[in-house]
């Protein structure tokens, strides 16, 4: 893989058109926005470590470079799991390859309640152009790894971490009991 090359001759953009078809309208409750790939249905053999991670403010790198393009970002975050064993892998029908992710894969750029929902439900947008509402299936939780953080749980077992502005936003929308709603659900953030 050669994350940062032309998106006309990358094999990458091959398989951006065939499992993400090409750029559909957004999809709430997707990480990256657009469909996902079924890469539930897919089982490929372990094909080893690929020199990537994510680093802790959610840029991806990729032999100490790093990976400027949203695209290829998006693509990546489309094809990530974190399995049973605590890993992060990339997944495509034919390789699976293992990825370090050094705190969470993605990240919360902002939160805002969604207009028109009783009661208010807080949409959360990501750093890969997704958007997950703040309900029972994306739970909030604190993280003890970073002071005044909190992280939400995505599909396929990944995480976003709130980055600063959204943690801001959120703290403002705390109860006196320290707590935020969302969905008619309470997330204990004190």
């Amino acid at each position: 893989m050669v994350p940062n090359e032309s998106p006309k001759d990358s094999p990458l953009e091959q398989l951006a058109a065939a499992v993400i078809g090409g750029g559909e309208a957004s999809n709430i409750g997707s990480v990256t926005g657009m469909a996902m790939p079924p890469i539930e249905q897919w089982k490929p053999a372990f094909c080893g470590d690929l020199d990537m991670e994510i680093r802790a403010d959610g840029s991806w790198w990729h032999e100490s470079t790093p990976i400027k393009r949203l695209e290829l970002v998006k693509l990546f975050a489309s094809i990530l799991r974190r399995e049973s064993d605590g890993f992060y892998y990339l997944i495509t029908p034919v390789e699976k390859v293992r990825i370090r992710v050094l705190l969470h894969p993605l990240l919360v750029i902002d939160a805002e309640p969604l207009p028109g929902t009783l009661p208010e439900t807080l949409v959360l947008t990501l750093n890969t152009g997704g958007q997950i509402l703040l309900d029972g299936n994306h739970l909030l939780a604190t993280e003890p790894r970073a002071a005044d953080a909190a992280y939400v749980n995505l599909s396929r077992g990944l995480t976003a971490l709130f980055s600063r502005p959204a943690w801001y936003r959120l703290v403002d929308r705390l109860d006196d009991q320290g707590a935020l709603h969302s969905a008619g659900l309470r997330f204990p953030l004190a």
